[in-house]
C-alpha cells in the first residue's frame, strides 16, 4: 500500500511539472509572434506633412529616415521602374513638409567641414492662413552667401517646379495644359528619365520650360561622399547638354527634400542654387479624391512669389492640371521660370 501511494504522488509531481513547463512554452511562443512595435511617424503637432493643414507651433523634429531615400520618394539603388514611394511612411512625413530635421545621419566627412553642417536635414514649412507666406525652418538664416537657396519668391508669381524622379505620366497631357494656358514651368528630372525619354526633355525646352538639374540616379544625396554628389551633378548636367544642346538650368533640387548646409554650400561652389518650395502634396501615393485633392492643397495654399512641387507621376496631378493653371490666372498670378524670381529681402 506504502509503495502505491508513493508512485501516486511520484506520478502527480511528474503531472505538475509537466504542465508547468508547457506554460512556459506556450508563453515564449506568444512573444516571439507577437509584433514588434514600430515608431510612429513623423510629424504631429505644428508640423506640415506633404503641404497639408500645420500650426505655427514648433515642429517636432523627424525620427531618422531610411536610408534611402526617403520616399520619400526606395530610390537607394536606381531601379528598372523607379518610384517616388516612400519605403516607409516615418520617411515621407519628414520629407515633403513632415517636421524638419532628421538627426544622427551624417555623410561621409571631407577635410575641413564641420559636423555640425553635415547635419541631415529635411525639408519642411509651415502653413499659415490661405494667401499667406508659410514658414520656414530656422536654419534657411544660414543660406546666404556661398549657400544659395531659394524657397519662395515674392510678388504675383507663381513657380511651378515638377519633380520627375519616378514615373513621366501622362507627358501629352502635361505639356497641353501647359501650353494652352500659356504657362512656363520648371523641370527637376532625373537623368534615368532623360535617358529613357530624350524626346519629351527636348519638348521641354523647346516649349520655352526650364530645365534643371535632379541628379542621375535620384539618390539620397546625404549619404554620398562629396565626390559622388559631384559626379550626380556633372554627369546630369553633360547628359542634358548631349540630348539638347543646351547647358542645363543653374538650379538644382535635392532628391526627397533631404539636405545638410555643407552640401547646399557644395552646390552652390558648383554653380547652382539649391531649390526648395512653399507648396507641397502627398502626391506620390493615390489620392483619396482623386483631381480634386491637388487642386484643393494647391488652391488652399496659394501665396506670393509661391514655389509649388508636383510630382509628374501622379495621374491626378496631370488631370487636375488644367484647372489649376486657369485658377490661379483667374486670381490674378502669372506663372514664371525661376530664373525670374525675386527672394523676399
Amino acid at each position: 500500500m506504502r509503495g502505491q501511494v508513493s508512485s501516486w504522488i511520484c506520478l502527480s509531481v511528474l503531472a505538475s511539472i509537466l504542465v508547468s513547463c508547457s506554460g512556459q512554452e506556450s508563453g515564449s511562443s506568444e512573444r516571439a509572434l507577437s509584433p514588434a512595435k514600430t515608431p510612429s511617424p513623423v510629424g504631429g503637432q505644428g508640423s506640415l506633412n506633404a503641404g497639408g493643414e500645420g500650426s505655427a507651433a514648433t515642429p517636432v523634429p523627424a525620427a531618422e529616415e531610411p536610408k534611402l531615400s526617403a520616399n520619400p520618394d526606395t530610390a537607394a539603388k536606381p531601379q528598372a521602374a523607379p518610384t517616388e514611394a516612400a519605403p516607409s511612411r516615418t520617411a515621407t512625413d519628414a520629407v515633403y513638409g513632415g517636421s524638419g530635421t532628421t538627426p544622427a545621419t551624417t555623410a561621409p566627412q571631407s577635410p575641413g567641414s564641420a559636423a555640425g553642417d553635415r547635419k541631415t536635414l529635411s525639408w519642411y514649412y509651415m502653413k499659415k492662413g490661405k494667401g499667406q507666406v508659410p514658414r520656414f525652418p530656422a536654419d534657411t538664416a544660414a543660406m546666404t552667401g556661398d549657400r544659395k537657396a531659394l524657397w519662395v519668391g515674392t510678388g504675383k508669381k507663381v513657380y511651378l517646379t515638377i519633380d520627375t524622379g519616378g514615373a513621366l505620366g501622362d507627358k501629352e497631357e502635361l505639356l497641353r495644359a501647359l501650353k494652352d494656358n500659356g504657362a512656363k514651368a520648371n523641370f527637376f528630372i532625373a537623368g534615368y528619365n532623360v535617358k529613357k525619354d530624350p524626346e519629351f526633355i527636348r519638348r521641354i525646352v523647346q516649349d520655352g520650360h526650364l530645365l534643371a538639374n535632379h541628379t542621375m540616379t535620384h539618390k539620397d544625396m546625404t549619404l554620398m561622399t562629396d565626390d559622388e554628389v559631384r559626379k550626380e551633378i556633372t554627369d546630369f548636367a553633360a547628359l542634358v547638354k548631349e540630348v539638347t544642346g543646351q547647358p542645363d538650368a543653374p538650379y538644382f533640387r535635392f532628391p526627397y527634400g533631404r539636405y545638410s548646409q555643407h552640401l547646399v554650400k557644395l552646390v552652390s561652389d558648383m554653380g547652382y542654387t539649391s531649390v526648395f518650395w512653399s507648396t507641397a502634396m502627398r502626391d506620390w501615393e493615390p489620392r483619396k479624391n482623386g483631381a480634386e485633392d491637388p487642386y484643393n492643397d494647391i488652391m488652399g495654399n496659394l501665396h506670393e512669389g509661391n514655389i509649388i512641387l508636383m510630382h509628374q507621376g501622379s495621374p491626378e496631378n496631370i488631370e487636375a492640371l488644367d484647372r489649376i493653371v486657369r485658377s490661379i490666372q483667374q486670381a490674378g498670378y502669372t506663372f514664371a521660370r525661376l530664373d525670374e524670381l525675386e527672394p523676399p529681402k
